[in-house]
């Protein structure tokens, strides 16, 4: 769900700092915000500057650093390092629970509390943003955020019977990949020693690099489709026990009913998730082929 709302971003021309994942969740960085300037100040140093677009924003490196300080780099490379950790932690406890019981039974009951700390630790995100040291949208990235903290707190959380749905493994599975090699880039970036796998991998890449946006191609696809299926498990008992509903009459004269929410928000990945998904095809693409689009100088 996070990702969808990556494609409203694209299509207006906008970007903002994610995922992830999302999520986040994932929407790429604007080309001149600090952390896509530290990944484009890094492609000199590993011999992959592809022509005179990248070479513009080389030279805009060195004022987004200074203009994001010292104690906001260190600050976010803290934050990079912890959410990094943090989702380490979660893969390596979600293949230690695989391992030792043979099954996907029981696996979110197992790493529930380390999932919800980290994800909703991700609400600093769009402090980060209103506080101006990630120059990204904050209603994007609020919409971004907020989106997996609804499936994780008003979905997967509050609707015990689908906890063991094996769509909750496949969301469970695309997000953990994408938030470690997520943080991993903006951490390594911060730290100008951006390894070559990291940036080859990175599922939420800013759009200048998309040479190197590989995992996307899996990971947004299994994450939706995981979120889809965990929504629709979820569908017959929001139903059946009008959970989160209000029913009139009432003092206030108004209703809402959850269920048909929830098949509203489904309905919404049908215009949204494919913009994005080929927006993402169509930008590598032209970098592959060497169609490397060319900014002008203000």
């Amino acid at each position: 769900m996070g990702r969808l709302t990556e494609a409203a971003a694209a299509g207006s021309g906008s970007r903002a700092a994610g995922w992830a994942g999302s999520p986040p969740t994932l929407l790429p960085l604007s080309p001149t915000s600090p952390r896509c300037a530290a990944t484009m100040a890094s492609s000199d140093e590993d011999g992959t500057n592809g022509g005179a677009s990248e070479a513009g924003e080389d030279r805009e490196a060195p004022g987004e650093r200074r203009r994001l300080g010292v104690l906001a780099t260190a600050w976010l490379t803290f934050y990079d390092i912890a959410m990094t950790a943090g989702w380490l932690v979660l893969a390596i406890a979600m293949v230690r629970f695989y391992m030792e019981k043979g099954t996907h039974r029981g696996l979110y009951k197992s790493i529930q509390k380390t999932l919800k700390f980290f994800q909703t630790f991700a609400l600093l995100e769009i402090v980060h943003c209103l506080i101006g040291i990630v120059p990204t949208s904050v209603i994007v990235t609020g919409v971004q955020v907020s989106s997996r903290i609804f499936m994780v707190w008003l979905i997967t959380h509050s609707i015990k019977p689908i906890q063991n749905e094996e769509s909750v493994v496949l969301f469970l599975v695309a997000w953990t990949v994408t938030e470690i090699t997520r943080y991993s880039f903006y951490t390594f970036s911060l730290l100008d020693h951006l390894p070559y796998f990291i940036k080859w991998a990175s599922p939420t890449m800013p759009e200048c690099c998309y040479r190197r946006y590989n995992f996307f191609i899996i990971l947004y696809p299994v994450g939706v489709a995981g979120e889809l299926l965990t929504i629709y498990a979820a569908l017959p008992h929001v139903k059946k026990t009008g959970m989160f509903s209000i029913r009139l009459p009432n003092k206030y004269n108004v209703s809402f009913d959850y269920y048909y929410f929830l098949l509203i928000t489904m309905a919404s990945y049908i215009p949204l998730f494919p913009q994005l998904y080929f927006h993402m095809l169509r930008q590598r693409r032209k970098v592959l082929h060497g169609e490397v689009i060319v900014e002008k100088d203000d």
